[in-house]
C-alpha cells in the first residue's frame, strides 16, 4: 500500500520505518521538510518519501494520525478534511493536555464521556478511522520482544473493513490485535496510554506492553 503518515515526530519516524520495512512505499508527513530532524531522517531513509501534509494526505491510500493529540486538529486542516475521506486512518493520537503529570498520572483534555478519536470522526465523517498505536511506546511499536509473547494491541472504529485491515497490519508487525468495538471504545482504550506511562514516569520503567489473557 501508499501509506501516508501525518507526523515527523518520533512516533511518525517509527511508524514510517516499520511499514517500510514491510515493504509498503511510505511518505512521511510533515509541517516543514526543511527541520534539521526531517532532514537527517529523509538521509537516513532514502527510501521514504518526505513531503508536506496536503501532498502526503493526497498521496497516501491509508493514513496514520502520528501527532500530538492537541495537534491534531491543525494537521487535519493542514492536510485538507477532504484527503481523508473514503481512507483507512489510523489513529494514534492521545489527548495529553499541557500540563504536569500528577503522581505519575498524565492529564487528558477530554473526559470519560468522550475521546478525541470520536472528535477526530465527527471531524472527518467519511474517513474509516481505527484507533491503533496509542497505549505503547515508540520502542515497541514495531516486532516488540517479550520472550515469545505477542502483545495485544486494542483497536476500535466504525468500519468493520478498516479494523481487519488494521489488525492485519498489526500482526505483520508483531500484535495481537484485539477489536474492542466502534468509536466509543476509545472513551477506555485512549486512557491506556496513562496506564501505560505511569510505571516510566514514577520509575524510569517503559519496557513494557499490554496482554489481554483469555479463558
Amino acid at each position: 500500500m501508499k501509506i501516508g503518515i501525518i507526523g515527523s515526530g518520533v512516533v511518525g519516524q517509527v511508524l514510517a520505518r516499520a511499514f517500510h520495512a514491510e515493504g509498503h512505499q511510505v511518505s512521511l508527513g510533515t509541517r516543514n521538510t526543511e527541520k534539521a530532524e526531517v532532514l537527517t531522517f529523509s538521509q537516513q531513509n532514502p527510501g521514504i518519501r518526505v513531503g508536506q501534509f496536503e501532498e502526503t494526505a493526497i498521496w497516501g491510500e491509508l493514513l496514520v494520525l502520528a501527532v500530538n493529540g492537541t495537534a491534531a486538529e491543525q494537521a487535519i486542516a493542514l492536510c485538507g478534511k477532504d484527503h481523508f475521506s473514503h481512507k483507512t486512518v489510523i489513529d494514534a493520537t492521545n489527548p495529553i493536555a499541557a500540563a504536569p503529570p500528577v503522581n505519575g498520572v498524565l492529564k487528558f483534555f477530554t473526559s470519560l464521556d468522550g475521546s478525541l478519536m470520536e472528535r477526530i470522526q465527527l471531524l472527518l465523517p467519511e474517513a474509516r478511522l481505527v484507533k491503533a498505536f496509542n497505549s505503547v511506546g515508540h520502542m515497541f511499536m514495531y516486532k516488540p520482544s517479550f520472550s515469545g509473547i505477542r502483545p495485544t494491541m486494542f483497536i476500535c472504529g466504525n468500519s468493520e473493513e478498516a479494523k481487519k485491515t488494521v489488525a492485519g497490519l498489526l500482526s505483520d508487525f508483531g500484535w495481537d490485535a484485539e477489536d474492542m468495538g466502534k468509536a466509543e471504545s476509545a472513551r477506555a482504550i485512549e486512557p491506556l496510554c496513562m496506564l501505560w506511562c505511569i510505571p516510566g514516569l514514577l520509575r524510569n520503567e517503559w519496557s513494557h506492553a499490554f496482554k489481554l489473557l483469555k479463558a
